[in-house]
């Protein structure tokens, strides 16, 4: 029997990103995890600036425009690493801070609240939950409120 593996989170900071400390890094993302019914997927979460997001996101979804979050899923690990700091990622979450600072700016809300929804966001695709239809957008809307609230940040109207 395959045993029950802890969630591991990784983060590291290409820019500094004081409103969040890893601590709440991780919180948001296993809550997310949790959620959405992978609780023990490994993940490596990168904040970093527009710029390096913008480059990602032309690389892999070929619109080299600005965004605020990207996940990938990676699939499980080649081998069975032990746990550490060797081991493979299952997937990837990439942060824009930058983008959640501006944001949260133009809403009037704080900027850890912005980029807690984009971690939660990303780790959402990586349970199955898409945003490009109408119906499955608001689906993840309900999933992105849900988490939130778990994470003590009350609800905002607010349409992304």
């Amino acid at each position: 029997a395959k045993r029950e593996r802890a969630m591991t989170v990784r983060v590291f900071r290409e820019v500094d990103a004081a409103e969040l400390d890893d601590a709440g890094v991780l919180r948001a993302v296993g809550a997310a995890l949790e959620h959405g019914g992978r609780p023990g997927l490994d993940v490596d979460v990168v904040l970093l600036g527009d710029e390096a997001l913008a480059e990602l996101h032309g690389r892999f979804l070929d619109d080299p425009t600005a965004t605020d979050v990207m996940a990938f899923d990676l699939g499980p690990p080649e081998s069975e690493a032990p746990e550490g700091e060797d081991r493979e990622p299952e997937a990837e979450i990439y942060v824009s801070v930058e983008r959640a600072r501006a944001v949260a700016e133009e809403r009037g809300l704080p900027a850890v609240r912005e980029l807690t929804l984009y971690l939660v966001h990303g780790a959402l695709h990586l349970c199955g939950h898409d945003d490009h239809e109408p119906a499955e957008r608001a689906a993840m809307r309900v999933a992105e409120a849900e988490v939130l609230a778990r994470l003590g940040f009350a609800p905002v109207d607010v349409d992304a």
